[in-house]
């Protein structure tokens, strides 16, 4: 995402998207630039218009995030504790097979 918002940032200071001008904006944050995310970054943005991009709210990297899970109900947890421990039951019972193989 850096690489993303350094490109905002020069755009919207009016200056060119170039691997040169991006490396500067990345350096000058304290991180060292990756030369191959600059030249990827610079290529999928080449002709990309980035004003119609924001005008239209399209995401240009980030995927959209995924929605908060639900919780679950008191009935459905107490739904699942059995499972649990039937399972853990039957791996006890296993675990014993096993042992009376190595004596």
């Amino acid at each position: 995402m850096l690489y993303v918002y350094a490109s905002l940032l020069l755009h919207s200071a009016g200056k060119e998207i170039n691997e040169e001008n991006l490396k500067r904006v990345i350096e000058a944050t304290g991180v060292e630039a990756d030369l191959v995310q600059i030249k990827a970054i610079v290529a999928a943005l080449k002709n990309v218009n980035i004003d119609e991009v924001i005008k239209k709210g399209v995401s240009l990297a980030a995927p959209v995030a995924p929605t908060a899970q639900p919780q679950p109900q008191p009935q459905q947890v107490e739904a699942a504790k059995p499972k649990e421990e039937k399972k853990e039951e039957e791996e006890e019972v296993s675990a014993e097979g096993l042992s009376a193989l190595f004596g």
